[in-house]
């Protein structure tokens, strides 16, 4: 019995997914439950499982962009093939003479596992086993993964008289389609820039404080709750402080009505391979600090592997976004619509200042408020500002809600 595979709904506003990768070659016995294929959407990556015991037969490419409900493979039931029972259950016994051989035949001279029928395949088509990576058991090269390398050789072969060559002069260059994640950024962006009046603000922040607090607490910390004691927590409580105390800055336009939240959902943008994605983390004004820190970590890690999900990136009042990390000195970030501000952080440089009537050396960092003009005033997003910086250089204020 024959099962489709189809591109299941992961969100109302999303309309169509790209086929990222192939976890499972076509040809491949899947196992209900394993991971066999990543889509991206314009939001998130989403791997799919498969449903049932059975064959994997691929229906569309790597690339391809279709519609949410389209078939993108089938899997036929039935039990596990031979060659692949075989493959599974093989020793490194059995398969020593093998290996033996393969290594003889690399011509990379290193060592190439490959089935039996595999290597066959690739004696008659001409295809070089050492340029392969095996997704049979321990990277053993199997016969799908030979059909599959010779099926695209073929048609790059038909695909090159359709090449014209480049004129003379032209410069090398790389073309390749945006991802509907970056599509969507790129469009978030621009919007957010036409449809709010967007002001930045600024200031620097003596970080000698928070430090000197790190430094003297951190193994304890560790200790007592298995997590570092980071700087974005204390961002992040700042902040928390700052909102309470100018609430035009919690606020959203809808329509022509003004909308302010009562509640603490806090997004931290994260930049990732596919591009800046920003989490939420919840209810920080009833977290403690190691609570908004695992959070962190969690994210991190889901980021990582490209399992966060639409819930993930919803409902932030705020984003503190940390260009830091990268090099920034100073930059001016775009609103996260609807949120109506954003807090850039920056390196932390030593730098000398004027302090007490002294021209003194201290770690400072620079920080940027970008707010939407049309909600908040000047004075309210420099006060804003102001507090957040109040708070990271008396980090002892947070703590006891001074």
């Amino acid at each position: 019995m024959s099962h489709e595979i189809k591109i299941p709904s992961v969100g109302e506003s999303i309309t169509s997914a790209t086929l990222a990768a192939w976890t499972k070659a076509d040809g491949d016995y899947v196992k209900a439950g394993e991971e066999i294929v990543t889509l991206d959407t314009d939001k998130v990556s989403t791997p799919l499982e498969a449903s049932h015991d059975g064959i994997l037969k691929h229906l569309a490419a790597e690339g391809d962009e279709l519609e949410i409900g389209a078939v993108i493979a089938s899997i036929e039931e039935g039990d596990m093939p031979r060659e692949s029972a075989q493959e599974a259950s093989a020793t490194p016994a059995e398969s020593a003479p093998e290996n033996k051989r393969a290594k003889e035949d690399s011509s990379s001279g290193q060592d190439v596992k490959a089935t039996p029928v595999a290597r066959k395949i690739a004696d008659d088509e001409g295809v070089d086993l050492s340029s392969l990576k095996g997704t049979g058991v321990g990277g053993k090269v199997t016969k799908s993964d030979v059909l599959g390398a010779a099926s695209k050789g073929e048609a790059a072969e038909e695909a090159a008289p359709a090449q014209t060559p480049a004129a003379a002069g032209d410069k090398p260059t790389t073309r390749r389609k945006m991802s509907p994640l970056r599509r969507k950024i790129a469009t978030h962006l621009v919007n957010a820039q036409h449809d709010a009046a967007i002001l930045t603000t600024f200031n620097e922040c003596d970080m000698t404080e928070i430090m000197n607090l790190r430094k003297r607490i951190q193994d304890d910390f560790i200790a007592r709750h298995g997590v570092k004691l980071g700087f974005m927590s204390f961002f992040i409580k700042a902040v928390v402080d700052a909102l309470q105390a100018v609430p035009a800055i919690n606020a959203r336009l809808e329509g022509d009505e003004l909308v302010e939240n009562h509640f603490y959902d806090i997004g931290v943008a994260v930049g990732t391979d596919k591009g800046l994605m920003v989490p939420v983390v919840r209810d920080c004004d009833q977290k403690s600090f190691a609570e908004i820190e695992q959070d962190i970590i969690d994210y991190a890690v889901k980021a990582r592997e490209g399992k966060i999900g639409l819930d993930d990136l919803q409902g932030g009042v705020f984003t503190i976004t940390n260009g830091g990390i990268y090099g920034s000195l100073l930059s001016t970030p775009i609103l996260n619509p609807p949120q109506s501000g954003i807090l850039g952080m920056h390196s932390i440089q030593q730098r000398p200042i004027a302090l007490n009537g002294e021209v003194v050396i201290r770690p400072m960092m620079y920080l940027a408020l970008s707010y939407d003009h049309r909600i908040v005033d000047g004075k309210e997003a420099v006060t804003f500002l102001v507090r957040v910086k109040d708070c990271l250089e008396n980090p002892e204020r947070m703590l006891v809600g001074a």
